[in-house]
């Protein structure tokens, strides 16, 4: 499982912090580094011309510790994703 990223988005909001950025994956998903201690939240969203087979999908419970985030994607799909917590 592999999915490359780019952090496009990092911003302070009241007092917790939002990361996002793009996601590319080669395989069927992997783990996204939000860069948080805690994960209380995060949306991904697939993009491209083609159409995409099934939703990008997030295997977490929320809140979660750690900043690695895993997700099940098509494979060979792009999309953004968002990430809220601290």
């Amino acid at each position: 499982m592999a999915v490359t990223t780019v952090k496009t988005i990092d911003t302070v909001i009241g007092n917790m912090r939002l990361t996002g950025g793009t996601y590319s994956a080669s395989d069927t998903g992997g783990n996204i580094n939000t860069g948080l201690h805690q994960v209380l939240s995060m949306m991904l969203v697939a993009t491209g011309g083609s159409i995409v087979a099934d939703a990008p999908t997030i295997n977490e419970t929320f809140p979660m510790d750690g900043s690695a985030v895993t997700i099940i994607v098509t494979n060979a799909t792009t999309g953004l994703w968002w990430a809220i917590g601290y």
